[in-house]
């Protein structure tokens, strides 16, 4: 059998739509004739760098077109590429860095500049900066563009990307390049991608939500626009002049480009969406496709980003429609026995597009993988037509602007301070931003501790959205046994609107 990875799907496109315009970032244009060249010239600089296969490539930086070029160039290496939340704190980074050992870090300079100084110089590998005039373009011109012919299996990981600390520490999920593949396959079917497409990276691209359109793009032969960071005009005019049709929105970004185009100065009628309310549908072409009149489905960053589609059970019972036709799915109970339709239980699965093990974590992989099927950690239901309902995380989560926060996490950061005796963290629903964190700390004896204390100090430990929008000073918290009464807690402060319920 032929192996067929990320690096043949460029090298294909190189042959065949090679004048297609395969990257927009800013002024910079490539097409995939060019993106087949840059990226065998930086298939060889990896490889002098001493990221050959297996290694690890770290990208620290907003979105750009060189994270996407960066990607193909570890497939045609079978090396991976670990775009990192920028966002994260100094400790944060660092426990990045201590954990994947990357071989090359290509980085930023300018807004990461405070965190990462005490960083780099505890840290080996190559340190090469992406903006700076005589950097990354410099490293990548002074290699060959010949390519490095090296055999990398399809089912080699290329892209790592970090989850949410759902036991107080994230984990790096390891997808493999037939992973890649097969999820963007299907997305693509799902989402009706045509010859043509362009598509908006409007979110972060350390995220699967816009990682996932983004390769599904890369794989359709489609053209990636990318947008640093999330600017609501900046956006409005992207959309408008390179015509796209996709974009990675969440509620509130939505509406934050109506406000922008309130006086519809930008035409915005190439972008086909689902329905909102009336000024999102007169600026948009409403996408009446089973993906546009759908609620996207159930997904994980271990499976690449979708496991079930609703377009695949529009009319079925279940929330979260069927699953993607690479994948298995079973609902099971504790001891991993399949329960019958209409009983909850955990949502397992298997098949091509998912994902190969967590970096560096042996017994959590052995754990996850047990039996060969992927143990989610979430609730679901199969119903009685055979679509599936996604009810929530085993370990509650909190949902907020998009966001996956993990109160373990919080917790672990709100506990750090000398003034803190216990805390738990619930989340509130909110109209604009799904849910709100909210902690409940009990002081240190003769501690004075205020609100704004709390918060700042969550925020230098975590990345800033993960900081509790209202914190509430108690003399006790419920506990069932040596956890929190979460449910107690989400009783006596508001909590609710998680994921699922």
């Amino acid at each position: 059998m032929h192996e067929f990875t990320i690096g043949d799907v460029v090298r294909e496109h190189r042959r065949g739509r090679g004048h297609v315009t395969a990257l927009v970032d800013g002024d910079r244009r490539l097409t995939y004739a060019e993106l087949d060249q840059r990226t065998n010239r930086l298939a060889h600089a990896l490889l002098d760098a001493g990221a050959g296969p297996g290694e690890r490539v770290l990208w620290l930086g907003v979105n750009s077109f060189r994270i996407i070029e960066l990607l193909v160039a570890c497939a045609k290496v079978g090396a991976m590429l670990c775009p990192a939340n920028w966002r994260q704190s100094s400790d944060e980074l660092r426990f990045v860095l201590d954990d994947l050992r990357p071989a090359v870090v290509v980085w930023e300079a300018g807004p990461l500049d405070a965190a990462l100084e005490p960083l780099r110089e505890a840290t080996t590998g190559k340190w090469v900066c992406h903006n700076a005039d005589d950097g990354y373009e410099d490293w990548l011109s002074s290699h060959p563009d010949s390519d490095p012919g090296c055999e990398v299996s399809e089912e080699s990981p290329v892209l790592v990307l970090y989850t949410a600390a759902f036991d107080g520490r994230p984990h790096g999920a390891m997808l493999a390049q037939r992973a890649l593949i097969a999820h963007s396959m299907m997305l693509g079917v799902v989402r009706q991608i045509e010859e043509g497409f362009v598509c908006l990276d409007s979110g972060p691209l350390f995220h699967v939500g816009t990682m996932m359109f983004a390769l599904a793009t890369l794989n359709f032969g489609g053209t990636n626009v990318v947008l640093p960071t999330f600017e609501p005009e900046l956006a409005c005019r992207l959309i408008e002049r390179e015509r796209c049709q996709a974009a990675m929105l969440f509620p509130a970004m939505i509406a934050q480009l109506v406000e922008a185009n309130a006086d519809g100065r930008f035409d915005l009628s190439s972008l086909r969406f689902a329905a909102g309310d009336e000024p999102w549908n007169s600026m948009i072409t409403i996408d009446e496709s089973p993906w546009g009149r759908s609620f996207a489905g159930y997904g994980q960053t271990e499976v690449a980003g979708m496991l079930t589609y609703h377009a695949l059970g529009l009319e079925g019972t279940g929330t979260s429609g069927r699953p993607s036709l690479f994948a298995q799915l079973r609902i099971v109970d504790p001891v991993d026995g399949e329960l019958p339709d209409g009983e909850v239980g955990e949502i397992v699965a298997r098949g091509p597009h998912v994902f190969s093990g967590y970096f560096n974590r042996p017994e959590l992989t052995a754990a996850k993988l047990r039996g060969g099927w992927h143990h989610t950690g979430d609730l679901g239901r199969r119903e009685k037509d055979g679509t599936i309902s996604f009810l929530g995380p085993k370990l509650r989560m909190i949902k907020s602007g998009g966001e996956n926060i993990y109160p373990a996490e919080v917790e672990r950061a709100l506990n750090s301070h000398p003034g803190v005796s216990a805390a738990a963290v619930i989340g509130r629903p909110d109209p604009e931003w799904g849910q709100n964190v909210v902690a409940i700390v009990v002081p240190a004896e003769c501690a004075e501790i205020t609100e704004a204390e709390l918060i700042e100090h969550v925020r230098t430990v975590v990345a800033s959205y993960k900081k509790p929008k209202e914190v509430i000073l108690a003399e006790e918290i419920p506990r069932r046994g040596f956890v929190p009464d979460y449910d107690e807690l989400d009783d006596r402060y508001g909590g609710g609107g998680y994921p699922g319920a």
